[in-house]
C-alpha cells in the first residue's frame, strides 16, 4: 500500500554513506535496454566480452574497458529467450545487478535509462534527472510494517558536487513493473511523491543497498505520464532522441567521477 502518516515519519535508508573515501577505479553501469546501452557504449569506446563472467544459458551482456583510468563495465539483462524483446523490470534487472556486483566488486554503480515524467512536478521530454530517492509503488502488502517493506523507500547516494557541476534536475523515482499505471498505482506514486517512474531503479537500488555498494541513477524522460499522448506511443517516438541525450549525459557524469573519491561526489 502506499506510505501512511507513519510511513512519512520513518527514515529512509541511504545507499551507502559518504564518508567512504574510497577512490572510484570500478564502475557498473546497469542498463535496461539495448537502445539505451548503446549510446554510452559508442561513446566511452567499449567492447562486448565472451560471455564466461555470468552463468552459462544467460542472456545478460556486458560491455567493458578502460575510460579516464575508470574500468567501465555496461550491463543489461539481453532479450528473452522466448519472445526476442528486452529482459525490462524488476526482476532481471535485480538478477543481473546482484551477479555483477558479486563478479566485478564495483566502487559505485550508476544505473541509467529512460523515464516517464510528470508534468505536474515539472518533468519535460528530454529533461535528465539525477534521482535522490527511489521507492516502488506496486508493492501494496496492507499489513503494519509489511506496508512499508513494500513502498521500500530508500535515499540515493548523495552527489551535491556532481549536481553542481553537471546542473541535472533532482527528483524522486517511483519503479513498478508495468508501463502503464492504474488507479492504485497513481496513488501510490502520489504519495511517493515522484518526479519520475520507471521498471528499475527501485529493485537496483534494494540489490545495491544488500550489498553496501553505492549507487546512483541517470535518468531521461521519453514520455509524459500525466500529459496528452499514450504513453507507449509517446515513448518509441522519443526514444531514439532521448537516448543519445541519456548517453551524453552519463558520459560526462562518467568524465565528472574520473579520479575522484567517493566522498567527493
Amino acid at each position: 500500500m502506499a506510505p501512511n502518516d507513519q510511513t512519512s515519519e520513518v527514515t529512509q535508508p541511504a545507499l551507502v554513506s559518504n564518508a567512504d573515501d574510497r577512490r572510484i577505479s570500478t564502475l557498473l553501469i546497469t542498463i535496461a535496454m539495448q537502445a539505451e546501452a548503446m549510446p554510452i557504449v559508442k561513446r566511452l569506446d567499449l567492447k562486448k566480452d565472451d560471455g564466461s563472467l555470468f552463468p552459462e544459458g544467460v542472456s545478460w551482456v556486458r560491455y567493458h574497458g578502460t575510460y579516464k583510468n575508470l574500468n567501465v563495465n555496461v550491463i543489461w539483462p539481453g532479450k528473452d529467450a522466448n519472445l526476442g524483446v528486452d529482459s525490462v523490470g524488476t526482476i532481471s534487472a535485480s538478477l543481473v545487478t546482484f551477479a555483477s556486483i558479486r563478479a566485478l566488486k564495483p566502487d559505485l554503480i550508476i544505473n541509467a535509462g529512460t523515464a516517464g515524467g510528470f508534468k505536474v512536478k515539472g518533468a519535460n521530454v528530454g529533461d535528465v534527472y539525477l534521482p535522490s530517492d527511489v521507492a516502488f509503488h506496486d508493492r501494496r502488502i496492507p499489513i503494519p510494517v509489511f506496508d512499508l517493506y513494500g513502498v521500500g523507500s530508500r535515499k540515493t547516494f548523495s552527489t551535491p558536487e556532481l549536481l553542481k557541476a553537471l546542473n541535472l534536475k533532482i527528483g524522486k523515482l517511483s519503479t513498478g513493473d508495468s508501463l502503464d499505471m492504474s488507479p492504485e498505482d497513481d496513488k501510490s506514486i502520489i504519495a511517493n511523491d515522484a518526479t519520475l517512474k520507471d521498471m528499475e531503479g527501485a529493485a537496483i537500488a534494494y540489490v545495491a543497498d544488500l550489498l553496501k555498494v553505492p549507487a546512483i541513477f541517470v535518468k531521461a524522460v521519453t514520455d509524459i505520464v500525466d500529459g496528452d499522448k499514450p504513453t507507449s506511443e509517446e515513448f518509441l517516438q522519443n526514444l531514439a532522441a532521448v537516448t543519445a541525450a541519456l548517453g551524453e549525459a552519463v558520459t560526462r557524469v562518467v568524465d565528472f567521477l574520473s579520479g575522484k573519491l567517493l566522498s567527493q561526489l
